[in-house]
Order: structure tokens, then C-alpha cells, then sequence
């Protein structure tokens, strides 16, 4: 899929899933705006793309201040936006550890509010057919212990996917992603890093018969993104390579389960 002379954003862009989407759209001829907090990554990919095609800013998307600066200048610089890629999440825990109510708060700024935000002040800068792309999870309809914070999080961008996709019609297109696990390993730092080993059992407790990879989310963003997706809006993609459809019993195929320890 070509995507030349595209104008894309994707928050969370310089390290994992975020990292392999903005590679992916540059390889496909978007020009990318990236921001991240993680300065090292950014300045990295900066000068392997070039300047040209990848405009890096550093800053957290937590705070309004930073979201209006990197709007601003997004704008001057390309006039239009044709894709949104609301990336950027993180944990800050839950019951367990006791994540407090600033920090719940923090993530859900990250994790909701800024998208929102993002596509408020982007609305009259989108270009007709445009995309916007949130990444979710799975863990929007199930959890572990312990994950309160990212959870809310992820299942509220998924509720404000339907939302904005509805708000938004006739102009831009809004679905989201849930990545179930996806090893980013390969995709931190500021080099190639070489593919995670992964055990018997990691693979085959997926029906697809293995872990996935970040190029499992950024292939869907691109299709997406693209006109092949015309008449899809509002919806939320499951990639977890099966997982969410596979019922586990006590008992069944050598699974224990031990309440408060392992499964």
C-alpha cells in the first residue's frame, strides 16, 4: 500500500509498536510527525530517516502546553494532518500497588485524554478521508491483577474510538486496534535489535502458533489508513493472534489454575 506524500502522526513513536509504525509509514512514503518523551530514540530515528520525512518532538503528552506546541507545529510545517496514530499508553499499576490518584490520573491523560484533545485540535486541519488510528488492547475486556491504571485506560480509548467515529463522519474514518501480546524487544533503543527467543509454550498457547510482532499492529494501521479501508469506521480489531477466543477450563490441556499464584 502506497502512501506517498501522506501527512501522519503517531504519538509513542520512537520506541515499540510506536517505533515500528512510524518506520512502517515512512517505508510506505508518509512524511511522520513523531512524539516521545524518549529523546535519544527520536534524535536516532531522525537521522536514519532524515529530517525530510520524520519530524521528531520531544515531549509528554500528558500536558496541554506540549500537545498545543507540537500542534502548532505540525501545522506550520505541513498544513494538513491525513493520519492520527494515538500510540502512546503506560501503567502506573493498580489496587495492588496502590497507584494513587494522580498517577491513575496521569495515565488516563496519556491514554484518553490526549487523543482527544489531539483530534479536537486537529479537526479543521484533517484532510477529507482522513484516518485516524487509536491503539487499544485486550486488556480493554480482560485483565491480570494489578493492571487498574492501563486497563481503564485502554478500554476507554476504545469507547472513544464509536464516539469520535460517529462525530467525525462523513470526514474521517476512526477504528481502533487491541494488540493482544506483541514482543516489542526488537523495537527499544536506539538499534536493530535482534528477534526475542521464545519459548515452546509461549508460541502454542496462541492458536496462531506463535507471539506477535509490532509489523502485526503497523500492517493493520496501514491498511487502516488506507482507502482499501473506506468503509471501515468505528470499529476496534483484535490482533492477538487468537487468544480471546480460546476457552480455558481447570484441567483442560494440562492448565492448573492456583488462585493468588500461578496459572
Amino acid at each position: 500500500m502506497s502512501h506517498h506524500h501522506k501527512i501522519a502522526i503517531v504519538t509513542g513513536g520512537a520506541g515499540g509498536i510506536g517505533r515500528c509504525i512510524t518506520e512502517e509509514l515512512l517505508k510506505a512514503g508518509a512524511v511522520v510527525a513523531c512524539i516521545d518523551t524518549d529523546l535519544a530514540a527520536g534524535c536516532w530515528l531522525e537521522a536514519k530517516y532524515g529530517r525530510e520525512r520524520l519530524f521528531f518532538y520531544q515531549g509528554d503528552i500528558a500536558e496541554q502546553p506540549m500537545l498545543d506546541d507540537f500542534i502548532s507545529q505540525v501545522i506550520s510545517r505541513y498544513g494538513q494532518v491525513d493520519y492520527l496514530i494515538n500510540n502512546a499508553c503506560i501503567s502506573r499499576k493498580g489496587l495492588q500497588s496502590e497507584c494513587s490518584y494522580e498517577d491513575f490520573e496521569y495515565v488516563q491523560r496519556i491514554g484518553v485524554t490526549a487523543p482527544y484533545y489531539l483530534t479536537l485540535r486537529l479537526k479543521p486541519h484533517f484532510a477529507q478521508g482522513a484516518s485516524i488510528v487509536n491503539i487499544s488492547s485486550s486488556r480493554e475486556r480482560m485483565s491480570q491483577p494489578d493492571t487498574e491504571s492501563y486497563t481503564a485506560a485502554k478500554g476507554g480509548i476504545g469507547a472513544l474510538t464509536h464516539a469520535l467515529s460517529v462525530s467525525l463522519s462523513g470526514k474521517v474514518r476512526v477504528n481502533a486496534i487491541s494488540p493482544g501480546w506483541i514482543d516489542t524487544t526488537a523495537y527499544h533503543g536506539t538499534e536493530e535489535s535482534a528477534e526475542p527467543v521464545h519459548t515452546e509454550p509461549d508460541r502454542l498457547q496462541h492458536p496462531a502458533g506463535r507471539v506477535g510482532t509490532p509489523a502485526d499492529i503497523a500492517g493493520m494501521v496501514l491498511f487502516l489508513c488506507s482507502e482499501a479501508a473506506g468503509f471501515i469506521t468505528g470499529e476496534n480489531i483484535t490482533i492477538d493472534g487468537g487468544m480471546g477466543k480460546q476457552m480455558i477450563y481447570h484441567g483442560d490441556e494440562g492448565w492448573t489454575y492456583q488462585p493468588g499464584g500461578q496459572r
